[in-house]
């Protein structure tokens, strides 16, 4: 039987800190387990308040090419310290059938039976959270209809759109138009297209 490929994922908070007491006991018991260490991500100096974190996020990529089988962290809160950030990554890992070891939270491994229902539990909660979501926006998106607000970004005035012939026709390039006003280059080609067939009609 082939061994699992493990990746190990460490964070400390500060520079002061230092994660090789995590590492030392995860490479321990990985080699204990049996699995073939694939790579360590490591953020040194990162809160676990948010998930922008360069290793953090390097690991989800590798994950989501499926270039190891397990994730083994030393505790919970290394990987997040929000409770909605955790359930959405473990959420994810369960889908992309990576299974999860935290070192010190006693029974939390999803590699096992039991674990598994683990993954399922995170998973109807995430896809709750989206449809609570959703419904949400659909709610608002109603509302200001009812309450005749114009949703989207307002249309540019005719006097933008002056500015944007004058500079046409100066020579300047569309995508340097676009950055002057504050347009999208397909509206302005769009208004520059209408305006054309319209002058050739009329003209």
């Amino acid at each position: 039987m082939t061994p699992k490929s493990a990746a190990i994922y460490a964070r400390v908070s500060t520079d002061k800190q230092n994660s090789e007491l995590q590492l030392a006991e995860l490479r321990a018991y990985a080699e204990k387990r049996g699995w073939v260490l694939y790579r360590e991500y490591i953020d040194n100096g990162y809160s676990g308040g948010n998930t922008k974190r360069p290793a953090f996020i390097q690991m989800l990529e590798d994950a989501r090419k499926r270039r190891f089988d397990l994730l083994l962290v030393w505790k919970l809160d290394r990987l997040s310290r929000s409770l909605q950030d955790l359930i959405n990554t473990l959420a994810e890992l369960g889908s992309l059938r990576i299974d999860f070891v935290s070192f010190n939270d006693s029974g939390l491994d999803t590699s096992g039976p039991t674990g598994k229902l683990l993954f399922h539990v995170l998973a109807a909660f995430g896809e709750f959270e989206r449809d609570i979501i959703r419904e949400r926006v659909k709610a608002g998106l109603e509302n200001a209809r009812r309450k005749g607000k114009r949703l989207g970004r307002p249309p540019a005035s005719d006097e933008v759109f002056e500015r944007v012939a004058i500079m046409r026709r100066e020579g300047l390039s569309i995508r340097k138009i676009a950055k002057e006003v504050g347009l999208d280059e397909s509206t302005i080609r769009k208004r520059l297209k209408g305006e054309a067939e319209k002058n050739e009609l009329l003209g």
